[in-house]
């Protein structure tokens, strides 16, 4: 079994989503002693967001796409590979600007790609990603799983559409709250996250 572990905070040791993402792979590891693991970060070796040139060569022959072979797209070609050959998918993702970061948007328009994720049916798209379970790790300053400001959470719910749009329905979400609210408040919802990883992972089939 093959997990890809996914990071995009910029606050390196700092980050709450690099510390409960790390906590539940290690767990994962625990539980499949003989699972391989492999790990991009994305704040640390970003992907160039998608150009022209990467999207053309996606249709393009296979001869044509090595003579107009670039890093960039050799680079869009890897993180693909990457994604279709994992079981899990570990994805940290704080909330910037009630969105996610940008790093992250680039990779996500890497394995959104028609005819490998997702295909035109005569009954609409369809998801070719199936089988795979996600986890979905985030972070946010504020409360934004209720209340009032809820209705600015553009990072879960696009996170949940994006995945189920390329047919990836087992979405595990580890979140993480209020932690610019208080020192009280953080540590209660790292606390919380953690406690929550440290329960049985469902694994995907």
């Amino acid at each position: 079994m093959k997990l890809l572990h996914i990071d995009s905070s910029i606050l390196g040791q700092q980050s709450a989503t690099r510390e409960l993402g790390a906590a539940w792979v290690n767990n994962w590891r625990g539980l499949n002693p003989h699972g391989e693991v492999q790990y991009r970060d994305l704040a640390r070796d970003p992907l160039a967001h998608l150009s022209g040139e990467i999207f053309a060569a996606r249709s393009a022959q296979d001869a044509l796409r090595e003579l107009r072979a670039s890093n960039d797209i050799e680079a869009d070609q890897s993180a693909l590979a990457d994604f279709l050959a994992a079981d899990v998918v570990v994805i940290g993702a704080p909330m910037y600007n009630f969105s996610i970061p940008s790093q992250l948007k680039a990779w996500i328009d890497r394995i959104v790609v028609r005819g490998k994720t997702f295909h035109y049916t005569a009954n609409g798209p369809e998801g070719l990603a199936n089988g795979k379970k996600a986890v979905i790790v985030i972070s946010r300053g504020g409360i934004y799983s209720e209340g009032p400001a809820a209705a600015m959470d553009f990072q879960e719910t696009y996170l949940r559409g994006v995945l189920g749009f390329i047919g990836i329905t087992d979405v595990e979400v580890i979140r993480a709250e209020g932690l610019a609210m208080s020192a009280d408040q953080r540590a209660t919802s790292m606390a919380a996250a953690h406690s929550r990883i440290a329960q049985p992972v469902a694994l995907a089939a």
